[in-house]
C-alpha cells in the first residue's frame, strides 16, 4: 500500500474514491461515504480489492495534478516507450454513482495493464462475475457492479485483467457504475460527457469563491477538498474519507471518521460564510438543526450522514490495517460520548449562522432554548472532551469555556435579534461559570489555564479562549496559556494536542502533530501580534499539504509523514480560517453583497 500522502481525491458528493500514485483505487465505499467498501487495499492489501489502470512496466506516476480547481486528477507516466495519462473523475453523480477513468496516449506507444479486483464488505466477499454483452457485471448480497470499456478483459485469478497499448492521440475509456443488486443495470455514462460535466460543475462552483488574499490557490483547493466532503442530499460533512488510517503507524489508535462531528460546525461555518459559500453554509447549518432536533440530553458529538444516530463500533478481524496498524474498526463508540464541549459549540455555531443574516424559523430558536434549559443544569458535570478521550471523565477546561460560550451567544442572541429569553438568568449563569472556570481551571504559579480541573498539563484547545470571546488577547493570562502550550506541546515547531504520557486518553501508544491544532496555533500567534511568526508557521503547515493539496488529520514529525484519516476536513477548514485571519481581508464581499448572497442561497 501507499503512504497516505500519496493518495488523491476522487468524489461525487455523496462518496469518494482514493488514487494512489501507482494508479491503483485502494479506498471506495459504494454508494455512501460510510457504506462497506468495495475497494478496501488501503487497510490490507489488493486482496481486499483495488483497481489499478498503469503502465505495465508500473512504477508511480512521474506527475499528476488536478485540472484546474476541479476534481479531475490526471497522472502521467513517462516511459522508454513513450507517455500516456490516466484521467480520473467521479462525475456528478445521476441516479448512481459512477467512476470514470480514460486512458490517454500522449506519445509514442505505451503498453498498459488494468487489474480490477473486487471485494464487497470490506475485502470480505468476493462477487460473481459473469458477461452482460459487452459489459461486465459483478454481484454479492445487496451490491453490484458494472464495468464497460473496449479494452480486452479477461478472467484471472479472481480478477478482471486487460493488457493493451495505447498510441499517440487514442483514448481508452474505463467506467465502473454502481447499483442495488435487486435494481436494473443503470444506463453507463458517456466517458467525455461525465469528464465535461464534472470539470464544468466544479469550474463554476468554485467561481463562487470570494476570498482574495495571498494564498488564492491554497483556499480554493482547501474549498473544493471541503466541497468533495460533503453529503449532498442532506448538507452533512464528514470529517474524512476514510476509517482506520492510524494515528500512529502499526499503534491501535484506528477510528472510523466518515460521519458529521457538531465540534466541527462553527469552524466550518465561518471558512464557508468568510469565503462566500451560503448555500454551503445553510445545508450545514440545516443539518444540524435537523440532526440536534429533541432531547437535549440525547445530544451525541457525532451524527451519521443524514442525521441518524447509531454509529456502532466494530472491529474487522479479516483486515490487517494500514501498515499492519489494527485493529480496523467500522463505527465509533466516541458517539455515546459525554462531551460538554458540544452544547457551546452547536449554540455558537447557530449563532454565527443567524449573525451572519441566514434566515431562520421559530424551530431553530426553540432548539437552542432547549439546549441552553440542558446546558444549565449539567454544566458542572465532568466530561470526556473534545479529543473524545476513553479516560476517566474530568472537568475539562476547554468544555467548561464552550459552555460558557454558548451561554454567552444566547445572551447576545436575545440583545442583537430580540428574540424571547430569560436573559438575565442567562447574565448570572455566564459570570458563573466564567468565576468558576479562572478560579479552577487556571494555574497561578505557571500562568497558564490547564488542560482539566487540578491538572498541571495543558492542551491545545486551550487557544480558542480567546478565539471565543472568554478573554481578550490583551489578557495576560491569554499570552500565558498561548507560550505555556507552544512551549509543552511542540514538536518539531507542530502542536500535537496534548500528552498521551500522561495517560489521560486511557490508550496505548502515541500520535502525531494534530494539524488543526497546529492551524490554531498560527492563529494565537497572530491574535498576540506575533504575525511573522504566525506566518512562518502557516507556510510550514502548507509545505505539508501533499502534491495535490491533500491533508490528513496528523503529521508524524519523526517520520515525516501524514498519519491519521484523510483528507482531514478539520485540516482543511483550519487551513482556510488561517489564510483569512493572516491576509486580514477575509472576504471581499460587500455588506450588500452578502446580503444579496443571502437572499439568493
Amino acid at each position: 500500500m501507499a503512504a497516505i500522502e500519496d493518495y488523491a481525491l476522487l468524489g461525487d458528493l455523496q462518496t469518494a474514491a482514493l488514487v494512489g500514485r501507482d494508479g491503483a483505487i485502494d479506498w471506495l465505499c459504494l454508494p455512501r461515504f460510510d457504506s462497506p467498501a468495495c475497494l478496501a487495499a488501503l487497510l490490507h492489501d489488493e486482496e481486499a480489492g483495488s483497481w489499478r489502470i498503469a503502465p505495465a512496466s508500473g512504477g508511480p506516476a512521474t506527475r499528476r495534478r488536478y485540472r484546474g480547481d476541479t476534481l479531475i486528477l490526471e497522472s502521467e507516466w513517462d516511459t522508454p516507450e513513450g507517455t500516456v495519462r490516466v484521467v480520473d473523475c467521479m462525475p456528478p453523480r445521476g441516479t448512481e454513482p459512477d467512476v470514470v477513468r480514460v486512458v490517454e496516449g500522449v506519445s509514442g506507444r505505451v503498453p498498459m495493464r488494468m487489474v480490477l479486483r473486487l471485494r464487497f464488505d470490506y475485502g470480505h466477499i468476493v462477487p460473481w462475475v459473469r458477461r452482460e454483452g459487452a459489459d461486465l457485471a459483478a454481484v454479492a448480497g445487496p451490491d453490484a457492479i458494472w464495468l464497460r470499456t473496449p479494452a480486452p478483459i479477461r478472467g484471472e485469478d479472481l480478477s478482471t485483467v486487460a493488457e493493451f497499448d495505447v498510441a499517440a492521440g487514442e483514448r481508452i475509456p474505463f467506467v465502473l457504475t454502481y447499483a442495488p443488486s435487486h435494481l436494473p443495470r443503470p444506463a453507463p455514462v458517456d466517458p467525455d460527457t461525465a469528464i465535461a460535466e464534472a470539470e464544468r460543475f466544479w469550474t463554476e462552483w468554485i467561481s463562487r469563491c470570494r476570498y482574495r488574499g495571498r494564498w488564492d490557490s491554497e483556499v480554493r483547493r482547501a474549498l473544493v477538498i471541503l466541497k468533495a466532503l460533503t453529503y449532498a442530499p442532506t448538507g452533512g460533512i464528514v470529517a474524512a474519507a476514510t476509517t482506520s488510517l492510524p494515528e500512529q503507524l502499526g499503534g491501535s489508535r484506528n477510528w472510523d471518521y466518515r460521519f458529521c462531528w457538531l465540534r466541527d460546525a462553527a469552524f466550518t461555518l465561518q471558512a464557508l460564510l468568510g469565503t462566500g459559500f451560503v448555500a454551503e453554509a445553510r445545508a450545514w447549518r440545516e443539518w444540524l438543526v435537523r440532526a440536534v432536533a429533541g432531547d437535549p440530553s440525547k445530544l451525541q458529538i457525532m451524527y451519521g450522514l443524514d442525521g441518524s444516530r447509531r454509529l456502532y463500533e466494530q472491529e474487522l478481524p479479516w483486515l490487517s490495517g494500514y501498515e499492519g496498524s489494527a485493529p480496523v474498526r467500522i463505527g465509533n463508540a466516541a458517539a455515546g460520548q459525554f462531551q460538554l464541549d458540544v452544547w457551546g459549540e452547536v449554540l455558537d455555531g447557530l449563532h454565527l449562522a443567524r449573525d451572519a443574516g441566514m434566515t431562520t424559523d421559530d424551530t431553530a430558536w426553540d432548539v437552542q432554548r432547549a439546549l441552553l434549559d440542558y446546558l444549565e443544569g449539567h454544566w458542572r458535570d465532568p466530561d470526556n472532551s473534545l479529543w473524545e478521550v476513553r479516560g476517566p471523565r474530568r472537568h475539562f477546561v476547554h468544555s467548561k469555556v464552550m459552555a460558557w460560550a454558548g451561554v454567552d451567544r444566547a445572551v447576545k442572541t436575545v440583545d442583537h435579534h430580540g428574540l424571547p429569553g430569560p436573559v438575565d438568568r442567562w447574565r448570572a449563569l455566564r459570570d458563573e461559570i466564567h468565576a468558576e472556570v479562572c478560579a479552577n481551571g487556571y494555574d497561578t504559579d505557571r500562568n497558564t489555564f490547564t488542560q482539566y480541573y487540578g491538572s498541571d498539563a495543558v492542551d491545545a484547545a486551550l487557544l480558542l479562549i480567546p478565539r471565543v470571546g472568554f478573554l481578550p488577547w490583551n489578557d495576560p493570562r491569554v499570552r500565558g496559556t498561548v507560550d505555556a502550550v507552544q512551549a509543552r506541546l511542540t514538536t518539531d515547531g507542530l502542536l500535537l494536542r496534548y500528552r498521551t504520557e500522561h495517560g489521560v486518553d486511557g490508550l496505548p501508544g502515541h500520535e502525531g502533530a494534530f494539524l488543526a491544532c497546529s492551524f490554531w496555533l498560527a492563529d494565537a500567534l497572530h491574535g498576540l501580534g506575533r504575525t511573522a511568526e504566525a506566518t512562518a508557521l502557516f507556510e510550514r503547515l502548507l509545505g505539508l499539504r501533499n502534491d495535490v493539496g491533500l491533508l490528513s488529520e496528523e503529521f508524524d514529525t519523526t517520520i515525516r509523514r501524514h498519519v491519521g484519516n484523510t483528507p482531514q476536513a478539520f485540516s482543511m477548514v483550519g487551513l482556510i480560517n488561517t489564510a483569512r485571519e493572516l491576509t486580514g481581508a477575509r472576504t471581499e464581499t460587500s455588506a450588500r453583497g452578502f446580503e444579496q448572497d443571502l437572499a439568493s442561497a
